[in-house]
């Protein structure tokens, strides 16, 4: 079998394989590469050492059996025979379910993940998307700080598991994503720096020294990311994949580094004769980041639309912290702007960034499938200092409000695991580092982040304690008794409604017409022939929705139709969908 790596400054690479050591020569055709041969099959252990240093996992390697530190695996992907045929699924009308392997269930693998796809099946969900699964520190995390860009989780189950998991999903129809982080690595168990510049102190990041994207060197770091991203699609069949903070990605060069992936996908997309789409998470307001390449855009098929949640939040719960701070003046004003233009900063001052921020999306030419819009995510409840979801503030009726507007919006929707019973279960910020230094530094990170909020050290749960990561776990029991079983039915109604009404998943921003009373608390809008009406305040409305003859498709609470004069009257915390005959 042949092994090779990536070490240009290196003066000599020996491959550590099966107990035997092997010196690699330079690959005339390559600069900075290194190739060799050795005895190896499935499972067999191996690693580098670059000039005598210590041997060190495969920066391309597909499976890490002892975790970031340990030595790397042989994966033979041909060996497990996949059950289903599949074809692929689009993003265009899809509803997406964000979920983690590690608080899904109690057993936090992907076979046990597996095990309860059915429910997402019979919820009437599209697509799975998985929380990162690269190897990190530990047993359990959010994934963010994972290393080993092409390989499994090992205690999610490791890559077959993975397979197993897509044929699953597969069989029930259901498409899966998965999170990839390129715009940093680790720190724990990043031993890239090693092998080559595949980071640059050119830029900096939240988390320190930039990937290098752009400095010397640069190509074969991109090569690196793109091929790793081209592997997941292809050896594990996925649909998609959502990227992590593409605003983080440092890149002065011409061709941007996501214009580069997001052509390498199409291409993947044609050889294999399947949909394939990247997901951005963007906090630039740029609309170029999805808009097609041949029309001078990065090529990304879509991205978070954190404004409309922004908005939603506000609307709902009436915060103001943070960047909180621009929607909650008039939230049913910036919920309506976001409705109809995608954006709300689309060149306007932010006072949370303390300048203008934005660009305006030409609403004629974008279609909304390219914006997701959610009312919870990993991010808005796990970064809060308690990891409390809408559910620990909100009444149900809230709750069958915020579902309507998610659901019935032009938007992409995605829902956050748990919120479609009104999970009672937090989703807190936990970590397990094997490093006592870095455990203790995060710890107390955590804790002075949320000090300046004014919350008690005692108060903010200790990320390293397996406590809190056990409580992030989902309890399946809930599902089945009030109130959950009732918000749980109405997401299952809603999403059937959004497949069968073609109104609902029109892609046109252009058509949507919004009225609203800020005072009042209620919000109405417009695609075609359906009417959305929610009432957020807790006294009757009347709101003129200028629609004589309009059917009831569904209510949260007993509505009739509108008046004579076009006039509905919606109770409090409540919301309907109508049809115009």
């Amino acid at each position: 079998m042949q092994f090779e790596v990536w070490a240009p400054r290196a003066t000599r690479v020996t491959l550590h394989c099966a107990g035997a050591a092997h010196a690699l020569g330079r690959d005339p055709d390559r600069p900075g590469w290194w190739t060799g041969d050795a005895e190896a099959g499935d499972g067999t252990r191996y690693g580098f050492a670059v000039d005598d240093g210590p041997v060190l996992p495969d920066p391309r390697s597909r499976r890490q059996p002892d975790g970031p530190d340990g030595l790397s695996a042989v994966v033979d992907q041909g060996r497990y025979g996949w059950r289903t045929a599949w074809t692929g699924r689009a993003l265009p009308g899809a509803v997406l379910y964000e979920l983690h392997v590690g608080t899904y269930t109690r057993e936090g693998t992907l076979d046990a993940a597996a095990e309860r796809l059915g429910h997402l099946a019979e919820l009437g969900v599209t697509h799975v998307e998985l929380m990162p699964l690269c190897p990190f520190p530990g047993r359990h995390g959010w994934g963010y700080e994972g290393v080993s860009l092409w390989a499994v989780h090992e205690p999610y189950g490791g890559p077959e598991a993975l397979k197993r998991f897509v044929d699953r999903a597969h069989e029930l129809g259901l498409g899966v994503v998965v999170d990839v982080v390129h715009n940093h690595l680790g720190p724990s168990g990043n031993h890239l720096p090693a092998f080559g510049p595949y980071f640059t102190d050119t830029h900096h990041t939240p988390w320190g020294a930039a990937v290098n994207l752009d400095a010397p060197g640069s190509d074969e770091v991109r090569a690196y990311l793109v091929g790793s991203a081209l592997a997941w699609l292809r050896d594990y069949r996925l649909d998609g994949l959502r990227l992590d903070a593409v605003h983080a990605l440092r890149d002065t060069r011409a061709i941007h580094f996501l214009e580069e992936l997001s052509s390498a996908v199409d291409a993947l997309a044609a050889e294999v004769g399947r949909p394939l789409f990247l997901i951005a998470e963007s906090d630039l307001g740029d609309p170029r980041v999805i808009t097609p390449r041949a029309e001078n855009g990065l090529g990304v098929h879509a991205q978070w639309n954190d404004d409309f949640h922004h908005a939603l939040h506000t609307a709902l719960t009436g915060e103001a912290q943070g960047y909180y701070e621009d929607f909650a003046r008039a939230p049913l004003a910036a919920l309506a702007k976001t409705l109809t233009g995608g954006f709300f900063h689309d060149g306007t001052y932010s006072t949370f960034r303390g300048r203008r921020h934005g660009r305006p999306l030409d609403r004629t030419r974008v279609p909304a499938h390219r914006l997701l819009g959610y009312a919870q995510t990993h991010d808005q409840v796990g970064n809060r200092a308690q990891g409390d979801r809408l559910s620990a503030s909100l009444s149900s009726g809230l709750l069958a409000c915020a579902a309507t507007l998610v659901l019935t919006a032009p938007f992409t929707p995605m829902l956050f695991m748990g919120e479609e019973w009104a999970a009672t279960t937090p989703w807190q910020f936990f970590t397990d580092h094997t490093d006592p230094e870095l455990a203790d530094a995060v710890r107390r990170g955590r804790r002075r982040e949320f000090a300046a909020h004014g919350w008690a050290e005692e108060d903010v749960p200790d990320p390293q304690d397996p406590v809190t990561r056990d409580r992030s776990c989902l309890d399946w029991s809930e599902p089945g008794h009030d109130p959950h079983a009732r918000v749980l039915a109405w997401y299952r109604e809603l999403i059937a409604l959004r497949a069968a009404e073609p109104d609902l998943s029109d892609p046109g921003l252009g058509d949507v017409r919004v009225a609203y009373d800020e005072e009042a608390r209620w919000l109405a809008f417009r695609r075609g022939d359906v009417r959305v009406a929610v009432n957020l305040g807790t006294e009757p409305a009347s709101i003129p929705l200028g629609a004589r003859y309009a059917r009831v498709l569904a209510a949260w609470e007993p509505v009739r139709p509108p008046e004579a004069g076009g006039v509905l009257n919606l109770p409090g915390e409540s919301c309907v969908v109508l049809s115009q005959e």
